[in-house]
């Protein structure tokens, strides 16, 4: 039976053009026609009325533990959750157990995302086997699998010459990336959040931000060595957001994204010594956070990921140095994004979607796909938004298996109100659909 949807009376914003008006008929998997009160015979009509219509988001950042830690949250838990933020789309970090450095493991993750069929769930696979960091994984299988991110995350590969070599291999694979997890671990060794003043304070030996300043560094000049296509994970820090800077000033293919904890948050969140606020790279004091925030502006950062690391509640009520890092996030993302950056006028929401659509889309190879125009014969991976709706974030109220998100008690403005996935409904009226 055909899927036909009408998404009527909502305000187009997508790359293309300046927002518009109009209705939107979606028919067998694509954008069928858009235009002024559209008559669909058969089509479920699905409101609009006051909201944003735009191309589904896309995370390139999701740690959703399939295979290995399926207490804390599944692809079929994750993809929910990402469905109700508006994703349409996900990569998933491989650092599971066991990693995605097997091109079987990297098959059974996408053929469960598709069985769940609420995201196009994607992978990275690792740069090194076993993320060990010695010995490069067979990366032409892994591509041959569908992996376009090589990423040892959770991990930095630490040699530079196997990040040489990496970078040398995923050349020869056309659109390719090799993204890093930025912590020189010599530097790190023992940290639990950013040194400064607040580990100082609260007694917790601290990671400094030249841990990651120094591997963006020294990645940036290997990339300049072999032309391979670089892309900085969860950039925290001044220091690197201005190599970055001077990296595309300089013509190299050099790519970067951050997280809402990160333009937002700080490591004064750290005070009450509460796991919720521990993630590496950690939360970092307001010189960082503000320099993040002017380079995800002025388009020095490219993206916005969320670096969605559920943590089974248990893991967390441990003393803050013990517990894993890690916040929630891709359920969230697009209403804390919106509340700090569009409600208080440092980018207007067409921006806002390309730095968590577009552009997002095109660092993954996801573009003939995701983050289209909203247009006749595009594919129908929508998300329709409604801006002025006002709501306070509930920690055990998200469909992610665990509860540590950072924004527990805030009051957000922006919600997801529908979300198309290739033209079948995943989230109608702010409900998943399955």
């Amino acid at each position: 039976m055909t899927e036909m949807y009408l998404l009527r009376g909502g305000t187009i914003v997508d790359g293309t053009t300046d927002p518009r008006r109009a209705d939107v008929f979606v028919r067998d998997g694509l954008i069928a026609d858009v235009g002024d009160d559209i008559d669909a015979a058969g089509a479920l009509v699905l409101d609009a009325e006051g909201c944003v219509v735009a191309p589904g988001l896309v995370d390139i950042q999701v740690h959703f533990r399939e295979p290995g830690r399926e207490d804390s949250e599944t692809i079929e838990t994750g993809s929910r959750a990402a469905a109700l933020g508006g994703c349409t789309a996900v990569v998933c970090m491989p650092n599971t157990s066991p990693p995605l450095d097997d091109a079987a493991v990297v098959q059974s993750v996408l053929t469960r995302g598709r069985e769940v069929g609420l995201c196009d769930v994607r992978a990275a696979g690792c740069i090194t086997k076993g993320r060990e960091g010695r010995e490069l994984a067979p990366m032409g299988e892994l591509y041959d699998a569908g992996v376009r991110i090589f990423t040892d995350d959770g991990d930095c590969v630490a040699d530079a010459t196997v990040m040489r070599r990496a970078f040398e291999y995923a050349g020869a694979l056309a659109g390719a990336v090799v993204a890093q997890h930025a912590e020189d671990p010599s530097l790190v060794a023992g940290g639990h959040m950013h040194e400064g003043a607040w580990s100082a304070r609260l007694g917790i030996p601290g990671r400094p931000s030249e841990a990651e300043i120094v591997i963006v560094a020294r990645d940036l000049a290997l990339a300049r060595r072999t032309g391979g296509r670089y892309h900085v994970l969860h950039l925290s820090t001044a220091g690197a957001a201005e190599l970055v800077r001077r990296a595309k000033a300089e013509g190299l293919a050099v790519t970067a994204e951050c997280t809402p904890q990160h333009f937002t948050l700080t490591d004064a969140c750290c005070e009450g010594y509460d796991p919720t606020f521990k993630m590496n790279p950690p939360l970092r004091g307001d010189e960082d956070r503000d320099a993040v925030r002017a380079a995800l502006v002025d388009g020095t950062i490219d993206a916005i990921a969320t670096d969605h690391a559920p943590h089974a509640p248990e893991t967390k009520a441990v003393p803050f140095e013990e517990a894993p890092p890690g916040m929630l996030g891709v359920e969230t993302a697009f209403a804390v994004a919106h509340t700090e950056l569009v409600v208080s006028g440092a980018l207007s929401l067409q921006e806002l979607l390309a730095r968590m659509s577009w552009r997002p889309a095109a660092i993954a190879g996801l573009r003939d796909s995701h983050g289209g125009p909203v247009a006749p014969g595009s594919p129908a991976s929508l998300c329709v938004f409604d801006v002025g709706e006002r709501w306070t974030v509930d920690p055990g109220g998200g469909a992610s298996r665990s509860r540590n998100t950072p924004w527990a008690g805030r009051e957000l403005l922006g919600k997801v109100r529908h979300t198309l996935l290739g033209g079948s409904a995943t989230v109608i009226d702010g409900e998943a659909t399955r």
